[in-house]
Parts: C-alpha cells; structure tokens; sequence
C-alpha cells in the first residue's frame, strides 16, 4: 500500500490562530481535510495538522510527507531520526506523544515541496486558510474538503 501526504499549515503569531490541510492519497485514491484552532503556537499545529493526516491509516503502511513548511519538515527530521534524549523536544509533550503513536511501526519520509501555484502545496495553503478564518470565527475546526474541488489538486 502506498501513501502519499501532501500538508500545509498557516499560522497568524500575533492572535495565536491557525489553519491546516491535508491531502492522503492511498492507492490512487484521493480524500483531503481542512481545519483550524484557536489560541495555539505553529508548534502545536503543525504537530496537530499531521496527526489529523496520520489518524486512521493502515497500520504499518509506509507514508511519504511533502509539504513547505520548515516548521513540519524539522518534526520529521525528529520523527526519522530521533534525536538524544537531551536534545529531543520539551514543549507539547501530549501531542509529539499522539504524532509518534501514529509513526511508530512506519517507513516514513518528509519531503520538502514547492509552493508554487498550481502545486498540491499552494491548493492545501488555500485551504489552510479558510481552516483559520473558520477557527478565528468560530474556534475549533475541521472538515472534509468536497470532491469537486479536490478535482482542482493535481497530486503528480
């Protein structure tokens, strides 16, 4: 079984509110989900954007990451290769916990992707954005991206 995840996150520092999108696709088959919260870091979104996109998979399938953000690329850095005891993180011990559950028994791979218009990343940017306007709005969010607009994401 192959599984491919493209993942982007926004975050506004300022009020501490941001958006993630995820695209998985399994075996050709393609599903995406948006979402946001409020009163969070980029840390914990970015760690809670990618336990949303590895929540449900097959266990032990081999999963490749892409995504733009340094900030996700440098928690699969962690994820592939664990750090020192004294070097490993100290801050959202309760989500890393819930993200290693998730990676624990994968192959797994984090590749950098370009944000380039018409790319996986600039289509699940765009939804990350409306995951945060929807959590500015209303807090916690999250919610399948409809099929037809998945038409519009071209995962190559």
């Amino acid at each position: 079984m192959s599984i491919r995840i493209w993942l982007e996150t926004t975050h506004h520092a300022a009020f501490r509110y941001g958006g993630w999108a995820y695209a998985r696709q399994i075996d050709g088959a393609v599903s995406a989900t948006a979402g946001g919260e409020r009163s969070i870091t980029s840390g914990r979104l970015e760690l809670t954007g990618l336990i949303a996109a590895l929540n449900g998979l097959a266990p032990g399938a081999a999963v490749s990451v892409r995504t733009s953000s340094p900030g996700l690329l440098a928690i699969g850095r962690l994820i592939v290769s664990p750090p020192a005891p004294e070097d490993a993180p100290t801050e959202d011990m309760d989500l890393w916990a819930q993200v290693l559950a998730a990676a624990k028994g994968r192959a797994m791979t984090f590749q950098a992707a370009p944000r380039a218009a018409q790319t996986p990343a600039a289509f699940l940017l765009a939804w990350a954005e409306v995951g945060q306007d929807k959590a500015k709005a209303a807090g916690r969010f999250s919610a399948a991206i409809p099929k037809s607009n998945l038409a519009k994401l071209n995962p190559a």
